[in-house]
């Protein structure tokens, strides 16, 4: 099975749970309230947002008062709870008199956490997922003060003054912890300056405008990376490399009798042989030995360099006891909500961050997958969904759960409930304003896929 296809499937399974316990949050509410459900479906029976267009069912079943099902019209779900203005718009129910077992027949507070209930369940559900993951894996990270190498700067992070082997201390003056979080804390930070050690010697390095728009489009590369010795891992047959029989293991330690100690130093000077000869000096069960070779025209050998970073680096491993494994689960689950809201918030705030390049639908969710399975990866990622569909059900639009609950908290403080006839048409704006975001930012990805 491709990459493409494992990241298909991993996307398709984590919205399919997500998407029925969100669905259940409701269900569990409007119940413990004993409000009737007639409908509780994974997908849409029906064209989104026309709810009376194509109306069928892939798979339903009735038990009690309601109907379970499975829609032909991938793009969410649903649960049709009576008496209530929602994406089915049936008017008939909401013509005539309220019944007992209806949400309109029910107080506003229960309405409100009948509303809330699928936020509440995503939201828990993220903090139960890493409750879990940290439970069982426990939690490994570099320290930013253990890349002993310093840093490996691409050509944009070399435009503002950074250097190879330079060890950033801190950003804006505060200390930086975790090598991985650098980059995400200048981004959502907005930071302006990186302090850095170079060779003994404090530097203070301006972030210049443009910088952050230019790491978020990925124009130039990865910005920085932990600098690392130069360890060949994987050989692709029928490469260069192969031809100049590089094995697992060899250690370069000079291109064409220069020296060279890390990969960028290697990539440097590989990058300028273009089409010429090239020998590599490699240690190899402990003794040198000379491989000779051409470099292609597109400047790739074929090998990719070993990266597990415990090879080189003293990573941090923290097991976690079943208390520690929960506060985590709830310190974390705050941290990832409060980055997501920080991101949402650039693209109207930061003269960087523009909507058009940060937006993105089915495609750019699929793509933060790994190619191959990995059950902590799936896990952890999903969580990050499920708190990503949190928030954006918590905008207040008419539509989405926080569109109906601006709507409850205008009546609990007014004491005057929005009538039925606004409620519809503001459903109906909503829903059709979400239909044009969602084609959108579908457009956007395969704008980009066809682009690149």
């Amino acid at each position: 099975m491709s990459g493409t296809a494992v990241k298909g499937l991993q996307l398709f399974a984590a919205l399919s749970i997500l998407i029925v316990l969100h669905e259940f949050g409701h269900f569990f509410f409007a119940r413990l309230f004993k409000t009737r459900v007639e409908k509780f479906y994974l997908f849409f029976d029906f064209l989104f947002p026309l709810s009376g267009v194509l109306n069928f069912s892939l798979f339903k079943k009735t038990v009690g008062e309601t109907t379970y099902g499975v829609g032909w019209f991938p793009l969410g779900g649903y649960v049709k709870i009576s008496g209530m203005v929602d994406e089915s718009m049936d008017k008939e129910q909401m013509a005539l008199p309220p019944e007992p077992w209806e949400y309109r027949s029910k107080k506003p507070w229960q309405r409100l956490f009948i509303m809330l209930g699928g936020i509440i369940v995503n939201v828990l559900l993220a903090v139960i997922i890493y409750i879990a993951v940290f439970g069982i894996y426990g939690e490994e990270y570099l320290p930013a003060k253990n890349a002993t190498y310093g840093i490996a700067a691409d050509s944009l992070a070399k435009s503002i003054g950074l250097r190879n082997g330079d060890q950033i201390v801190s950003v804006d003056g505060a200390p930086v912890d975790r090598f991985e979080r650098i980059v995400s804390g200048i981004i959502l930070n907005q930071g302006k300056t990186i302090q850095v050690l170079r060779d003994g010697q404090n530097v203070n390095i301006s972030i210049k405008d443009g910088t952050v728009h230019s790491i978020l489009t990925g124009q130039k590369g990865s910005f920085i990376a932990p600098r690392i010795p130069i360890v060949v891992d994987d050989v692709k047959d029928g490469t260069e490399a192969a031809r100049m029989e590089l094995k697992h293991g060899d250690s370069i330690i000079a291109v064409n009798s220069v020296p060279v100690r890390f990969f960028d130093e290697f990539d440097s000077i590989k990058s300028s042989l273009a089409g010429k000869a090239i020998t590599l000096t490699v240690i190899r069960g402990g003794q040198p030995k000379e491989l000779t070779g051409k470099v292609p025209d597109n400047k790739k050998l074929g090998f990719m360099p070993l990266g597990d970073l415990d090879k080189y680096f003293k990573l941090e491993k923290v097991k976690f006891t079943p208390g520690q494994a929960i506060a985590k689960g709830f310190s974390f689950t705050y941290y990832q909500f409060t980055n997501y809201v920080l991101q949402f918030k650039l693209m109207f705030t930061s003269k960087e961050v523009k909507t058009s390049e940060s937006l993105g639908g089915f495609i750019s969710f699929g793509k933060i997958f790994p190619a191959e399975f990995d059950m902590e990866k799936f896990l952890m990622l999903t969580a990050f969904v499920s708190i990503v569909l949190a928030f954006m059900n918590l905008l207040p639009i008419p539509g989405l759960d926080g569109g109906y609950v601006i709507f409850l908290l205008f009546e609990m403080i007014t004491g005057k409930a929005v009538s039925e006839k606004v409620m519809e048409k503001a459903t109906a704006v909503g829903l059709i304003l979400l239909l044009l975001l969602m084609v959108y930012a579908n457009g956007l990805d395969i704008f980009r896929h066809f682009k690149h």
